[in-house]
């Protein structure tokens, strides 16, 4: 099977907060996540409501580039 047909793909999460607040160096880091998802049944950008244990609460991380 070529690698352009799969349906599960893995994609990395990152926190939107700690990425606005990295020109400000309040936060120790940015918070990432990896997981998998169905590209045919969520073709859009995943966001998913994640702990980011920079900030110290729970935050929307999107999906990346990677």
């Amino acid at each position: 099977m070529s690698r352009g047909k799969e349906a599960r793909i893995t994609i990395f999460l990152e926190c939107n907060n700690c990425v606005r607040n990295s020109l400000n160096k309040e936060s120790t880091g940015i918070s990432r996540y990896i997981t998998q998802k169905n590209r045919h049944n969520t073709p859009s950008p995943l966001e998913l409501r994640k702990f980011c244990p920079s900030c110290y609460k729970h935050t929307i991380h999107r999906e990346i580039k990677k």
